[in-house]
């Protein structure tokens, strides 16, 4: 990069087992988001799994539906899977405990940390993990969404108080 480029985006991975479920919903909420406050240049978002499952494949059905219900557009969404390239993510957000084992077992020098350590109301010592809705209800896709949507508006309000993002890149 010379003087003359511009800054390249602070760029964020979010990570969960099989990217079709929680890591997609929280991309699309955070491109969202980002684009309400003007962000899209400073922050570049993508999603991953650890597991190749899914790779290619649209996002589950019942998480897409609960982004549309919320006026999310999650149609653009095909699953991805973690691996070395990775590592020239600024921060990797995994969803749980697991996911995090995973992902620094893989890329020992990256940033990673739990998503929702950024989660405004989430306790101190309670759990770090979103939940995994797959085998459950429409009701768990919903309490994953609140999840995100706030851990979101945590993360873009850092973002915008930040000073160095996005050349300085020391980030969150």
């Amino acid at each position: 990069m010379t003087a003359t480029d511009p800054p390249r985006p602070y760029r964020i991975a979010l990570v969960c087992l099989g990217n079709i479920c929680r890591s997609p919903m929280a991309h699309v909420v955070l491109e969202h988001q980002l684009v309400e406050a003007g962000l899209t240049d400073a922050v570049e978002v993508s999603s991953c799994g650890t597991g190749g499952w899914h790779v290619g494949d649209p996002m589950d059905h019942r998480a897409a539906a609960t982004l549309r219900a919320a006026g999310y557009d999650p149609d653009r969404h095909r699953a991805r899977q973690l691996d070395a390239d990775w590592a020239d993510r600024d921060l990797l957000l995994a969803m749980d405990a697991t996911n995090l084992a995973d992902v620094r077992a893989l890329l020992p020098e990256a940033d990673v940390r739990l998503f929702r350590e950024l989660d405004p109301v989430r306790d101190a010592g309670g759990p770090g993990d979103v939940p995994d809705p797959y085998f459950g209800g429409d009701e768990g896709f919903a309490e994953v969404l609140a999840m995100v949507e706030r851990t979101c508006e945590q993360i873009v309000s850092e973002v915008a108080m930040s000073s160095t993002l996005p050349g300085g890149q020391s980030g969150l």
